[in-house]
């Protein structure tokens, strides 16, 4: 099931971050009248009439010279129109039409892109006549919404998710299939190269859809396996706020098309800010998780280097302790054939399936010796049954008498319990706790 991405586009303050908060039902987004104030990168899920998508907010893309900035709106409408499934273009119908919305409304209309002319802050019936001006735009599909108050987007989401069932449906792959992601320079691209250019790899190109990136197949001992299209490896863009942009929409494409993710981080750099959101990203998916540490030829070492390295690798990250490390060089080619035999362990591990009387027979006893604290109201919890359930990835289902009051650091001593016992190296997993 792939969730299919829309993305706002349009000159600073028309009102992009404001309708993102709508659509995505928190503030996510920083949002003030000066222009630009969008820093970061926003992306979430939103749902309308149980149909799921991806919002991308591009406020953050525009830089404040005035000199640059056109060129830059100009290159993320492009990089929307080639990624996205559909684009909001919103423009302020209180501030009139502008040559940037004409230049917009142009590119749009000479895509194949499904777009959509969001004529914002017609707050009510009385400013209607302010929108008027926008059909000059030779636009078809025009709405004109509050996005700061709520009027019409129902008509609009009706109608921007009219067709998503026939784009997230698709036939079932069973090969195996990798997203290498990370940040832009981090060395994706020398690893995808590297990974295709061994002569016991056969390459062949699977073209998607014109929205689709195009993956890559790897022949790895007899077996096809799928190398999802990551950002950088086929456009290069030259205004760093579009390439970062750009990136982030490949990134979470690949994240929800594989089976497992090697997140890349940089051995000189270590693990930053950027790195851990895409970890969280993977996680929050639920794929499996290999973290390779590239450039490790760079690096000076002695017998502990690495165990050092993975050590603090493993500080930070905090919970996400489950994750396999490799430390490799795209450029030498040291370990990648490794890389692949360890992306086929998780992906064989996430489908491993624990028999519920072994779980019981293994768990229960070693609950019994450490029961879960009491609840502050004093009531004692009594966890009686286990089961493994999930097709996809390994959820296990906890049945007791007050699921809601098990303590989360419980959660987590279970949790870690079942990664001692039963391995799921790798592998995100979910623990349900349900009234027994």
């Amino acid at each position: 099931m792939k969730t299919p991405i829309v993305v706002i586009v349009g000159r600073p303050n028309v009102g992009k971050s404001t309708l993102y908060n709508r659509l995505v039902g928190k503030r996510g987004a920083i949002v003030d009248d000066v222009s630009g104030v969008t820093r970061d990168r926003n992306y979430g899920e939103s749902e309308w009439a149980g149909k799921k998508f991806t919002l991308i907010d591009t406020g953050g893309y525009v830089p404040a010279s005035d000199d640059v900035f056109e060129k830059a709106i100009r290159e993320q409408v492009e990089i929307a129109i080639t990624e996205a499934d559909a684009v909001l273009f919103m423009v302020d119908a209180r501030a009139g039409v502008n040559p940037m919305d004409v230049e917009i409304a142009k590119m749009l209309r000479n895509s194949d892109n499904d777009f959509y002319l969001l004529v914002n802050k017609v707050d009510s019936d009385k400013y209607e006549s302010d929108a008027a001006e926008f059909y000059n735009l030779g636009v078809e599909k025009i709405f004109d919404v509050s996005a700061l108050g709520g009027r019409k987007i129902g008509d609009l989401l009706d109608e921007v998710t009219s067709n998503f069932d026939e784009l997230v449906e698709k036939e079932i792959d069973a090969r195996l299939k990798i997203a290498i992601v990370g940040r832009p320079n981090v060395g994706k691209s020398s690893l995808v190269n590297a990974l295709l250019g061994e002569e016991r790899s056969i390459v062949t190109n699977i073209p998607g859809t014109t929205r689709d990136s195009i993956n890559s197949v790897v022949k790895y001992y007899g077996e096809e396996i799928v190398l999802v299209d990551t950002a950088g490896l086929r456009k290069k863009k030259k205004v760093q706020e579009s390439i970062e942009f750009y990136s982030n929409i490949r990134t979470l494409k690949a994240i929800g098309d594989c089976d497992v993710a090697v997140v890349m981080i940089d051995a000189e750099f270590g693990l930053e800010k950027q790195d851990q959101k895409i970890i969280d990203e993977v996680c929050r998916w639920k794929k499996g998780l290999i973290i390779a540490v590239n450039k490790w030829d760079l690096i000076e070492k002695d017998s502990n280097t690495a165990a050092n390295y993975e050590q603090k690798l493993f500080e930070k990250l905090g919970e996400v302790n489950y994750a396999e490390v490799i430390f490799i060089s795209a450029k030498t080619k040291q370990r990648i054939h490794k890389l692949l035999g360890i992306c086929k362990e998780v992906a064989l591990c996430r489908k491993n399936k624990i028999s519920t009387t072994k779980l019981n027979d293994d768990l229960l006893p070693l609950i019994e010796k450490n029961p879960p604290p009491a609840a502050k109201s004093g009531r004692e919890i009594k966890i009686k049954y286990i089961t493994q359930v999930g097709d996809y990835y390994p959820i296990f289902a906890f049945f007791c008498n007050y699921p809601k009051l098990v303590a989360d650091n419980y959660k987590r001593y279970l949790e870690n319990l079942i990664r001692k016992m039963y391995g799921f190296k790798g592998i995100p997993m979910t623990l349900s706790f349900r009234q027994k």
